[in-house]
């Protein structure tokens, strides 16, 4: 006969805490210029490349990762790649972490975009969320996919520590959604994410927390 568990028991099983340290890349090509890349896949310059190296330092002093997973994305995986090498861990892609894609603005700067569809830019910068740039991703659909990716790799590792490269846009859109704040203001909110900074977040007992945002490699 199988053991009964009781309530006390069930509640230290279920009672588990997973953190998810959650990076974006390292600095591309096109951030000189800030131009939005999105789903593109850009490289990184010599210094994002330097910068995935220091995150390999950072992540080396933390203990035990339990895995490294990265969007699909060469910039990811290149900063990614090497903090995995120092983990001794393999490097895992997984889709859901890929940018919001920012459809006619892919590639563009803000003034290229203004003078190609101006309108729609500014209604943009009023509300990202409910009027995504033309041809672009839903906020909302991706924050959804962020989102359940997070939940799935939480799911598959109970009481670890997890580190995971992303974008700036998805992560802001989780963080919001994560957070209970309005997606409209994820920009307002969260102006921007440095390059390779941590941001922690805590899942324990189906609730999350933010315990560290923007932080420095120190």
């Amino acid at each position: 006969m199988a053991p009964v568990r009781t309530g006390r028991a069930r509640c230290a099983e279920e009672s588990h805490v997973t953190e998810l340290v959650l990076v974006r890349h390292g600095e591309t090509v096109w951030h000189a210029e800030n131009r939005y890349a999105g789903s593109s896949d850009v490289e990184l310059t010599e210094r994002g490349a330097a910068q995935g190296r220091d995150l390999a330092r950072w992540a080396s002093r933390q203990g035990e990762f339990a895995a490294v997973l990265s969007s699909p994305l060469r910039r990811c995986r290149r900063t990614a790649a090497p903090a995995a090498e120092a983990a001794g861990l393999p490097l895992r892609c997984e889709p859901r972490l890929r940018e919001l894609h920012f459809g006619e603005g892919e590639g563009m700067t803000r003034a290229e975009m203004r003078r190609a569809f101006g309108d729609r830019l500014a209604a943009f910068h009023r509300d990202p969320a409910g009027s995504p740039l033309p041809g672009g991703e839903d906020p909302a659909a991706a924050a959804g996919r962020g989102l359940a990716a997070l939940h799935d790799i939480a799911a598959a590792h109970p009481d670890g520590t997890v580190l995971a490269v992303s974008h700036n846009t998805l992560i802001r859109l989780v963080l919001c959604t994560v957070l209970g704040i309005p997606l409209s203001e994820y920009r307002r909110t969260f102006p921007e994410l440095a390059n390779t900074a941590p941001t922690t977040l805590r899942l324990r007992e189906g609730r999350w927390s933010l315990i560290r945002f923007n932080a420095p490699l120190c």
